[in-house]
C-alpha cells in the first residue's frame, strides 16, 4: 500500500470482521516517530493464531488463503527502522501498533486520513462506533461517531452524503490544526 491511511482502513476492516463494537484509530507524531494504532473490542485471537499473525499464509479469510495486511504493514514499518506490535486476547479484543521513523526515506506518506475515517464511519455496521485521535506536538484532535450520532439523532444515518462529506471536512480541518 502506498499510503499509511490505507493500512488503517485495512486493519479497521479486520476489526469490523472480528465483530468489534468499538474501533479506536490513533495517529501520533512525536520526536520523529509516527505511530499508528488500531484497537478494538472484537473477538480477539488465540495465542496460537497471534503467534503467526504476520505470516502471509495465516488468515481467517475463507475466500483466499493469503492475508497480506499485517505482513505488509510490518514490512513498511521495519523498512523505516520501526516495527509492528500486535496484542490480542480472546474475547477481549486486539491492538495493532505500527511505529515508523517519519524522517526515513522509505517512510510512506500518511495519506488522506480524513477520507479514510469518513469512509469507515459511513460504512459502520449498526451498533458499532469509531473514534479517531490525531496527536502531534501541536495538540490533539478527536473524532467520535457516538458524539456525531447524538447530535444528528436516530433518523440521520452517517452514510447520508452530506453527513459523509461533513465528516471528511471536519476531520481534515481538525488534523490541519494539529499539523
Amino acid at each position: 500500500m502506498k499510503e499509511l491511511s490505507l493500512h488503517l482502513l485495512d486493519i479497521a476492516q479486520n476489526s469490523i470482521a472480528a465483530g468489534a463494537r468499538h474501533v479506536d484509530l490513533t495517529v501520533e507524531e512525536h520526536g520523529g516517530l509516527l505511530q499508528l494504532t488500531v484497537a478494538d473490542d472484537g473477538r480477539g485471537m488465540s495465542p496460537e493464531f497471534l503467534a503467526n499473525v504476520t505470516d502471509p499464509f495465516t488468515t481467517t479469510r475463507t475466500t483466499r488463503k493469503v492475508g497480506l495486511g499485517l505482513p505488509l504493514l510490518r514490512l513498511a514499518a521495519e523498512q523505516t527502522g520501526g516495527g509492528l506490535r500486535v496484542e490480542s486476547q480472546l474475547g477481549v479484543g486486539t491492538t495493532v501498533t505500527a511505529t515508523f521513523h517519519a524522517d526515513h526515506i522509505d517512510c510512506p506518506p500518511l495519506g488522506d486520513t480524513a477520507s479514510t475515517v469518513a469512509l469507515l464511519a459511513q460504512g459502520l455496521p449498526d451498533g458499532m462506533e469509531l473514534t479517531y485521535t490525531r496527536r502531534t506536538e501541536r495538540g490533539e484532535f478527536r473524532f467520535d461517531t457516538a458524539e456525531i450520532r447524538a447530535v444528528l439523532g436516530p433518523d440521520v444515518p452517517l452514510s447520508e452524503p452530506e453527513v459523509a462529506e461533513w465528516m471528511r471536512s471536519y476531520v481534515a480541518e481538525g488534523e490541519g490544526e494539529t499539523a
